[in-house]
């Protein structure tokens, strides 16, 4: 029992490691500030709740547009560098919170930051995909996903820490974030080379393929996946509102049912990320999601009619039902990508996936928000089909990108795009270039599972 805990416990390798110590750093950093981030616009910087909406949707339309450029940066220059880059363009930014004192600056700095984590966002999902061996990516990205939310956690109890200090505490809190992403920054760049950073260093030229816009399945297959990633909507949104608005459930239940989550997301990806090594595996993992996010509709809606104890439990249910959801969805899309994408353009195809899971659900909230608190029943009833649709949906968007790609890559270089490999063989070794020595380079061939 112990020893299955600790081999539980343990990255899948090295390598793994090394990249959710980077994951934690990032997420703490990160959480510390955007745990108390409605308490520091409001009380810091004096903002209303309206001025603050219209400053990130504005940064977020920003962050829309420069996705694909900030993915054809990422191809150009090579994911870890700009990786690096995007940490400490964050880090020198964050810096900047104490001193802002009116609603453009504002606005301005919300934008230059959602740029800015644009591009850290498409050179870490490339760095990610480019390093890690075929038959390790699932179970790695699990357990990066679980220091993730580890790392969130423990920003949001800094955050706590900040506020409950008082204000003057709270306005400098900005400051230990940007330490957090400057030493990440250095973590990354002491990262191995991936083989996209080896090939950057040599002279420029533009990368080999069709550009990934023009791959109208991967559009469909990020769009859909978008939709299905409404299930945070749900989560963070819909069901706290439906609680406090249509049910008897004391109001304090809302922090349990999120404590509840982050702690599931801490202990259950490598299980839930197990078995799914191909597309076919990762469309079962698609259909459980969806299966589970419409019994959470079906439980939530339920809790309409009850009262007590039972309004209590209908919701802890729900909330963990809703979590499988995420859990099987996050692993079908750790696949999609490694399966789907053009490993010569994965910068490129990074960045599309912003745009397309963008548009797959930007809505979400407000028709959510109106079919849950108007339709009543039928409304949830629709917004578990939405997801059913777009879960029926993935299943030719995602065969129709293998076959695009079959057309427009070479084999050999296909090959690379598996996202696993039979669990008898063990997968090829890596070999990575040492960023402090660049001379020398290091094989990591991982050990038969």
């Amino acid at each position: 029992m112990l020893t299955a805990l600790r081999n539980y416990v343990k990255p899948p390798s090295t390598l793994a490691g090394r990249l959710s110590v980077q994951s934690l750093l990032f997420a703490t950093g990160e959480g510390a500030f955007l745990a108390g981030s409605a308490v520091y616009f409001g009380v810091i910087l004096g903002l209303s709740l309206g001025q603050v909406g219209v400053g990130l949707t504005v940064a977020a339309i920003a962050s829309f547009f420069a996705a694909v450029p900030a993915g054809k940066l990422v191809d150009h220059f090579g994911p870890k560098r700009m990786w690096s880059l995007s940490a400490v363009l964050q880090g020198a930014l964050f810096l900047a919170w104490p001193f802002i004192d009116s609603f453009p600056q504002f606005i301005a700095l919300a934008v230059v930051m959602e740029l800015a984590g644009s591009l850290g966002g498409a050179a870490h999902g490339a760095y990610v995909l480019d390093v890690l061996p075929p038959a390790e990516r699932v179970e790695s990205r699990a357990y990066m996903y679980s220091a993730l939310n580890v790392g969130f956690s423990i920003g949001a109890f800094l955050s706590g820490g900040a506020i409950a200090f008082g204000s003057d505490v709270l306005r400098w809190a900005p400051l230990l974030t940007s330490v957090l992403f400057l030493v990440n920054a250095v973590a990354i760049l002491r990262l191995p080379n991936a083989s996209h950073d080896v090939r950057s260093t040599e002279p420029r030229r533009k990368p080999e393929g069709p550009p990934a816009i023009r791959n109208r399945s991967w559009l469909a297959v990020t769009f859909l996946t978008g939709v299905l990633w409404s299930n945070q909507v749900l989560l963070h949104t819909v069901i706290p509102l439906w609680l406090v608005l249509e049910t008897d459930a004391p109001h304090e239940l809302v922090a349990v049912l999120f404590a509840t989550n982050t702690v599931m997301c801490i202990v259950l990806p490598r299980l839930t990320s197990r078995g799914i090594r191909d597309i076919d595996t990762a469309l079962r993992a698609v259909r459980l999601s969806a299966v589970f996010f419409a019994l959470t509709c079906i439980v939530t809606l339920a809790t309409h009619e009850t009262v007590g104890w039972v309004t209590v439990v209908l919701f802890f249910v729900g909330h963990i039902v809703l979590t499988w959801a995420e859990l099987y969805l996050s692993a079908s899309g750790w696949t999609f990508e490694a399966e789907l994408m053009d490993p010569r353009r994965r910068g490129d195809y990074q960045g599309v996936s912003e745009l397309g899971n963008t548009l797959g659900r930007f809505w979400a909230p407000a028709v959510y928000g109106f079919l849950a608190m108007e339709w009543g029943a039928v409304g949830w009833l629709t917004i578990a089909a939405i997801v059913g649709v777009a879960a029926a949906a993935m299943h030719p968007a995602t065969r129709a990108g293998r076959r695009y790609l079959e057309q427009h890559v070479p084999p050999d270089i296909l090959a690379d795009a598996r996202a696993g490999a039979p669990e008898d063989a063990p997968p090829p070794p890596t070999t990575l270039t040492d960023p402090l020595d660049p001379g020398t380079t290091v094989t990591d061939t991982p050990l038969p599972r």
